[in-house]
């Protein structure tokens, strides 16, 4: 089974990058980011012409998550638990079935947590954006927990913006006092990972030199100033099930590219 996650940045302005895509690496599985739309604007005929079930769970102009599917999608539910009053689309989950045996997926996309904004004791500033990401983290950590007890395989995949290490940027130095980067993220990053995670990508490839995003601006693609902030974390049955994994790069440089690039694995199901 082959799960790729990909932050497309706007399915209306990249739904032929993204359908190109598909029919080349052939996911079973797609977790989408930043769809950037409601679920009734979302054009699932052109995913489902490729043989993909979609589900959403969008938001208009910002954020939303999304499923393509392949495989039979059951128990799909939308939103991370913990705050009933938060109304960002960032998170879904479902169970894919496989000719082996099923796993959990929850794709997720992560506060940026831009810009800082710390007291004077350096505490991030109650209500403020990084605030918000370090509690969604939080929200975050409590599911899996929860997940984690059933002691089945789940995957929680998508764009974290969290950069993990300095390695996993070309420039360290220019994201020290970014919200991806601060010792708060990573360790809020670490708590989850040291539940009993696997890192699908590090378990496999190390290094420095491999990235998932490049910016827009001032030529970070052609210069390879990227970062890597899309990740797979694999629970002890999932990292069980690992076979590949891998980063499609080549589809930042097309046309009319998305900032990001798809992730992948496979799993032995």
């Amino acid at each position: 089974m082959k799960i790729a996650t990909f932050n497309i940045n706007g399915i209306k302005a990249r739904h032929q990058a993204l359908v190109d895509w598909l029919k080349e690496a052939e996911p079973d599985v797609a977790l989408l980011q930043e769809i950037k739309s409601v679920d009734e604007g979302f054009p699932r005929e052109l995913f489902e012409e490729l043989g993909y079930s979609v589900e959403t769970h969008g938001q208009k102009s910002f954020n939303g998550v999304a499923i393509l599917s392949k495989l039979p999608l059951e128990d799909v539910t939308r939103g991370l638990p913990g705050d009933e009053s938060d109304e960002q689309a960032r998170w879904i989950e479902a169970t894919v079935v496989g000719d082996k045996g099923a796993v959990r997926l929850c794709g997720l996309y992560l506060p940026n947590g831009n810009p800082v904004e710390l007291d004077d004791a350096g505490q991030p500033v109650e209500g403020g954006k990084y605030a918000y990401k370090l509690s969604w983290m939080e929200r975050m950590k409590a599911r899996a927990e929860e997940l984690l007890a059933l002691e089945e395989p789940f995957v929680m995949a998508g764009d974290y913006n969290i950069i993990p290490q300095d390695e996993d940027a070309a420039k360290p130095e220019a994201w020290r006092g970014d919200a991806l980067a601060l010792p708060q993220s990573r360790e809020a990053f670490r708590r989850i990972l040291n539940l009993g995670f696997t890192e699908a990508f590090r378990a496999r490839v190390q290094g420095p030199g491999h990235y998932s995003f490049w910016d827009y601006q001032a030529g970070a693609w052609q210069k390879n100033n990227g970062i890597r902030i899309d990740h797979l974390l694999l629970s002890p049955q999932a990292a069980d099930l690992l076979r590949e994994v891998g980063i499609d790069k080549e589809i930042r440089g097309r046309d009319k590219p998305s900032d990001h690039v798809p992730v992948w694995i496979t799993l032995d199901l």
